[in-house]
């Protein structure tokens, strides 16, 4: 009995010394915090998605505080008002934020793009993606099984049809989304962009129609027809330069299968 009460006793004593200890150390070698870190993270808004670069708005916010970032505008999420109010912290000038939106480059819904085999298995589209390429008979389309709209943090994406399709009135442009797409068809375009090219297939021509209805066949028209010139192709596809494009719908009328559509990110 005796040797088991001295066993507890030192086990006891142990603890209490290992705390104390402990303790100490925290006090003698913890690291004082910046007094506007705390401040500057007041004014993020908790997206914690990394679009600015940082790993989430705890290490934006040291950066911005140590002195290490100038920038004030790189929280897409938290837009000119975050910007405003870390210029306001920091007692420097605020810088515009490019405000983006995501958007989903694949216009193959059930109805336009048909299926090569029945997918049964895990459904998320990493996994889907793993056999064979997915189940869509295009390999560079939507697999819809809504990877992204489970990271998105604000619920801003369904699935319609068997793809992806984002509220641009919810939409914060964290850039989640486009992070975890297996098939990398989600981008982020600028608010102000009015045009794009919604298809992510690389081939041109009858290869394409015969895997999707609404792909672009690279014929084109769109950057031929563009009285701006804001349309090239870049390959197969049609990019549109969001700085020239006036959205007049030139290149919408001329394209043949409806792939160059147009966007409205007009918030409510």
């Amino acid at each position: 009995m005796n040797s088991i009460v001295f066993a507890v006793l030192s086990v006891a004593v142990i603890a209490f010394l290992c705390s104390v200890m402990l303790v100490v150390a925290s006090k003698v070698m913890a690291v004082p915090e910046d007094p506007l870190f705390p401040a500057v993270r007041e004014c993020l808004p908790g997206a914690n998605c990394g679009a600015c670069g940082y790993a989430g708005c705890d290490g934006y916010a040291k950066a911005m505080a140590s002195g290490e970032e100038k920038r004030t505008n790189l929280c897409v999420p938290g837009g000119d008002s975050a910007a405003a109010q870390i210029a306001g912290v920091l007692g420097v000038e605020a810088e515009d934020v490019i405000e983006m939106m995501a958007a989903v480059f694949c216009g193959g819904d059930c109805t336009l793009a048909p299926e090569k085999a029945d997918y049964e298995g895990t459904l998320t589209c990493a996994a889907a993606k793993l056999v064979s390429g997915g189940p869509k008979a295009c390999l560079y389309g939507c697999l819809g099984y809504g990877d992204c709209a489970n990271v998105c943090p604000v619920h801003a994406i369904s699935i319609v049809k068997g793809i992806a399709v984002v509220d641009p009135n919810v939409c914060i442009g964290c850039g989640l989304c486009a992070k975890t797409c297996p098939n990398h068809i989600i981008h982020m375009i600028p608010q102000v962009q009015k045009v794009f090219d919604r298809c992510s297939n690389p081939g041109m021509g009858k290869p394409v129609m015969e895997v999707c209805k609404a792909g672009c066949i690279g014929c084109t028209k769109c950057s031929k027809v563009c009285p701006q010139e804001a349309i090239t192709m870049e390959g197969n596809l049609a990019h549109v330069d969001s700085g020239k494009c006036t959205g007049c719908g030139t290149c919408v009328e001329a394209c043949p299968t409806k792939s160059i559509q147009f966007v409205d990110w007009k918030k409510d």
